[in-house]
């Protein structure tokens, strides 16, 4: 494996995925690439309403563009201090469309990805639309991770 994909959020599946991925590219001495998604109107669709004043969804947008620039910059920091090269980008529109389509245009030999903690009532549970979606549809390897599982106080 030469390089590594990998698509975080800000949950605890996205983080671990995230974790992952800069130690698997530090051992493969692999390149790793970092996205995100922001998904088209599904903020805008989440604060429309009566009561909403379009400054107020401006404001969210940011926010929440803000936390997942946050997010990357995390990303990329724990990856240069392991001496992984690594490039971020912020990308719009449907999740799972995206991350394929990067994954195609970059090259990428595997696909990492946070487990979904929408749980459906389908043969997957615990794996949401858009995971799905990646699984069924990647041109390479996927890999989904879960969430890292709280230790036990006093173990490394």
């Amino acid at each position: 494996m030469r390089r590594v994909l990998v698509a975080v959020d800000d949950s605890p599946p996205g983080l671990s995925a995230a974790r992952l991925a800069v130690e698997l590219c530090a051992g493969w001495r692999a390149e790793l690439r970092v996205v995100t998604v922001l998904a088209d109107g599904g903020l805008d669709a989440a604060l429309a309403g009566p009561a909403a004043h379009a400054d107020e969804v401006a404001a969210a947008r940011e926010r929440r563009g803000g936390g997942l620039s946050a997010v990357l910059g995390h990303v990329e920091s724990q990856a240069r201090a392991r001496g992984v090269p690594v490039t971020t980008a912020t990308l719009r529109g449907v999740a799972a469309s995206r991350v394929l389509s990067e994954a195609r245009s970059w090259r990428a030999d595997l696909v990492v990805l946070g487990r979904s903690g929408q749980h459906s009532h389908s043969a997957t549970p615990g794996l949401g639309s858009q995971v799905r979606h990646v699984l069924e549809f990647a041109e390479v390897p996927v890999l989904v991770v879960p969430a890292d599982r709280p230790r036990p106080a006093g173990t490394p």
